[in-house]
């Protein structure tokens, strides 16, 4: 297993993801993607968009505001709730969530039981320790020209919100069967105790979530379904190898009160296993939430029996920065090549940021630099992710595509001249090729 410093090394130096802010000291929890990573984050998020939206008849896209009214937060419960426990160290004043310094116990630790353990401080290694409080995590702003308490609003947490939101508006303009779905990929910022691990735990991430509306008495049978699709998702779309993905059986004790049923989908992280992605059953939850508090009608009309009812609610979520820490964790890899160690990333082909990499043997004949440039245009004409290459040597070109993770090299040499066919090298086997350029 790679470590965790290692792909942040790689990100960096290969132009995937940087600290954000970077030039200025960095801030915590903050990650910026660069050319590639940007390239990488698109693919994964258009791939899930045409998987569970473009390719079924059953599921709607939205894209809600970042900025809601903030009777959506008090309505959701996450004006109450939505919150951490925070312990701070009396020795350094270090701040920290105490239930991810202390073994064994949950969100909802007293300040009694912490103590007890007896935990030192992770920065001074005391063990003089505050009351544990609740810590809100929603961003707080204001709207409008006067700052005061009628101005207060927030930056969404989450994506599901504008979903439920934006329920009757669907209902009445699409008026889809149940079962249906609306989906939403966007931007939600919490503001983390104590961001870790990479882009594993940051305080503004990409969400992509789907609400599932179904009747009450088929919600089972639905959920084993999404799960099914989720699962599908993951391994045959995205890559990752199924011995590094894990169900987890939520409790009961650490449920969220409305839910029935939930499902983590983990996975192992260099850091260990964490949670990629989450499937929940909800009930009738948000909605009964939006009716009462907003007073309007929640409840849906069967188009042939006239039958009236709040459709209940499966959600699965997935954070993208978990999703792309995931693929490079699976992708990466060291091995030797001709006896010298190498780094390679191997991509699945559909979520390589290049698909071909162009170079002339030599940048200094201008034949193979012609040649290869004419080469270069046709497959970009063709696939678009096509990138050019004469820095260096080839054997250096080689290894750093290979951390780019782009499958196939394409060198145009003077046998190219000669008889046309060019060689074509393969990142995984190292192993080379000549075939004509038009059966690339």
């Amino acid at each position: 297993m790679s470590k965790i410093e290692d792909i942040v090394s790689l990100c960096k130096r290969r132009g995937f993801i940087f600290q954000g802010s970077d030039v200025y000291g960095g801030m915590a929890g903050t990650w910026d993607f660069g050319p590639l990573g940007v390239v990488l984050k698109k693919k994964i998020m258009d791939l899930w968009w045409d998987y569970f939206v473009e390719r079924r008849e059953d599921i709607f896209g939205v894209d809600a505001a970042i900025i809601m009214n903030p009777r959506t937060w008090v309505a959701s419960g996450h004006t109450a709730t939505f919150s951490d426990p925070l312990v701070e160290c009396k020795a350094c004043h270090g701040r920290f969530r105490a239930d991810k310094i202390a073994d064994g116990i949950s969100e909802s630790v007293t300040t009694e039981e912490f103590r007890a353990l007896n935990v030192k401080c992770p920065t001074c290694g005391k063990s003089d320790w505050s009351e544990i409080r609740q810590f809100n995590m929603m961003f707080e702003t204001h709207v409008g020209p006067v700052t005061d308490d009628t101005s207060i609003a927030y930056l969404r947490p989450e994506t599901a919100q504008g979903i439920f939101t934006n329920y009757k508006n669907v209902v009445d303009t699409i008026y889809p069967d149940v079962p249906f779905g609306i989906a939403q990929q966007g931007k939600a910022f919490r503001n983390e105790i104590s961001p870790r691990d990479f882009i594993l735990r940051d305080r503004e991430c990409s969400q992509m979530e789907i609400e599932y509306f179904v009747r009450p008495d088929d919600w089972e049978s639905q959920f084993e379904k999404m799960l099914s699709a989720q699962h599908d998702f993951l391994e045959n779309v995205m890559g990752l190898s199924g011995e590094l993905i894990h169900e987890y059986e939520v409790p009961a004790e650490d449920r969220a009160h409305y839910s029935k049923r939930t499902v983590d989908i983990e996975f192992d992280y260099p850091n260990g296993k964490e949670e990629l992605m989450g499937i929940a059953y909800r009930g009738s939850f948000d909605l009964d939430n939006i009716a009462r508090e907003s007073g309007k009608n929640m409840e849906y009309r069967d188009k042939v029996t006239g039958e009236t009812f709040v459709p209940h609610v499966i959600e699965p979520s997935i954070g993208v920065e978990r999703l792309i820490l995931a693929v490079l964790t699976n992708a990466y890899a060291e091995d030797e090549v001709g006896g010298s160690a190498r780094i390679v990333l191997r991509l699945p082909e559909n979520l390589a940021p290049y698909r071909f990499c162009v170079s002339p043997l030599l940048k200094n004949k201008p034949e193979l630099v012609t040649k290869a440039r004419e080469i270069y245009q046709d497959l970009r004409e063709k696939y678009g992710n096509v990138t050019w290459d004469d820095s260096g040597n080839i054997g250096k070109r080689y290894r750093k595509q290979d951390e780019i993770g782009t499958p196939k090299c394409v060198v145009i040499d003077f046998d190219t001249l000669e008889d046309g066919t060019v060689t074509v090298r393969d990142r995984d086997t190292a192993t080379q090729v000549r075939v004509k350029p038009e059966e690339l």
